[in-house]
């Protein structure tokens, strides 16, 4: 079991850069106010100033959770080989990112404490589809290589 959840936080975390980098340049572009990082660490801090530290400390252990939560699903089916978990992941962050692009654009965004995240609509989902879907391909790519095998 330790070897199964330490692949799973290697995995988390590899996919959460991957995420960040993708989400920051899709910010950087002007396509979206994808800045998930801050906008996560805002909510606690109220302050954009503070956000960055308690931002990344969140974000990487929803990335961890949800990577444990990845492996056990794919754990569970048959699913053997590098490619078929990187499929199968890569189809886990379309729906993850699916559902929170709805979770994130009617909810949090309504109630957010700072302005500048309230903002969003069509390119802040399709931003959050595209950052999870490249957060499955980089959990998918460390679980495939390492395996995925519950112990």
């Amino acid at each position: 079991m330790g070897e199964f959840l330490l692949r799973a936080v290697l995995a988390g975390l590899a996919g959460t850069v991957v995420m960040t980098l993708v989400m920051a340049l899709i910010t950087r572009t002007g396509l979206a106010n994808a800045d998930m990082v801050r906008a996560i660490g805002s909510i606690v801090t109220r302050s954009l100033a503070r956000a960055l530290p308690v931002g990344v400390a969140l974000y990487a252990l929803g990335g961890v959770v949800f990577a444990v939560l990845y492996a056990t699903a794919l754990s569970l089916v048959p699913v053997n080989g590098f490619w078929p978990t990187f499929g199968v992941s890569t189809v886990l962050g379309f729906a993850h990112g699916f559902v929170m692009s709805f979770i994130l654009v009617v909810s949090v965004a309504e109630h957010h404490p700072l302005e500048q995240f309230r903002d969003s609509g069509f390119g802040v989902a399709v931003a959050h589809i595209v950052g999870h879907i490249t957060y499955g391909m980089g959990v998918g790519l460390v679980l495939g290589l390492a395996g995925v095998q519950r112990g």
